[in-house]
């Protein structure tokens, strides 16, 4: 399994996400701030019981990346635990996480790695159930035209960076969210044909690429 330091030499720009995914979100895990306990209690408990109704979701995810290029792809998530991420061709990046692991693999480029579950942004997509009474402090919230937004961040390391969670208001649909590192970078992923209630196969949340081996050596 890769450490930080090595998961960060995978970073480059058809993998960005994986490093928006893997890295980052890991903030995404946790605890109410001074805002979630005064007038903004009632916005973040509406927030957590949205994200814990959701059963399936499917959409398609358009991400843009701090060297200026665009990505695209599908996202599957099924509550708990289950999600993919599958980019498009040309492609051949896929991230897929089973209930207890993500596992990540490109053929192409001979990437291949696998972290449990509880170390990933897949805690903030799929954790069941999703509170923001624990770690992790929402900082600001703003509405404009009917977006909400929720700026996140670890509290017991808010230098690590930020998250912008965005969604739609009246009704409540996740619409994406934006990820600050510590150095001000961004990566911007935004969610569209946002689909809930779908009956989603067992096959799309588990491993289906080659041997690891295979894949390192550039195998089918």
């Amino acid at each position: 399994m890769l450490d930080s330091a090595a998961f960060g030499r995978h970073i480059q720009p058809m993998r960005t996400l994986i490093a928006a995914l893997l890295l980052s979100l890991t903030a995404l895990l946790g605890s109410g701030s001074a805002n979630a306990q005064g007038q903004s209690a009632p916005v973040v408990a509406e927030v957590e019981s949205y994200f814990n109704s959701i059963r399936t979701l499917k959409a398609r995810f358009v991400q843009s990346n701090p060297n200026g290029s665009v990505v695209q792809g599908t996202l599957y998530i099924r509550r708990p635990g289950r999600m993919r991420f599958e980019y498009d061709a040309p492609s051949q990046l896929k991230i897929v996480a089973d209930g207890y692991q993500v596992t990540m693999w490109d053929i192409a480029t001979k990437d291949f790695g696998q972290w449990p579950i509880g170390w990933t942004a897949a805690s903030f997509l799929v954790k069941e159930p999703l509170s923001l009474t624990g770690d992790l402090q929402v900082d600001k919230i703003e509405r404009s035209n009917g977006m909400l937004q929720l700026t996140m961040s670890q509290a017991r390391k808010p230098q690590e960076g930020k998250v912008v969670v965005r969604l739609d208001e009246n009704p409540m649909v996740l619409r994406g969210w934006t990820i600050i590192d510590n150095r001000g970078n961004h990566v911007n992923v935004s969610l569209v044909d946002v689909q809930s209630g779908l009956q989603l196969a067992d096959s799309l949340f588990k491993f289906d690429g080659p041997d690891p081996g295979a894949i390192r050596r550039g195998g089918n």
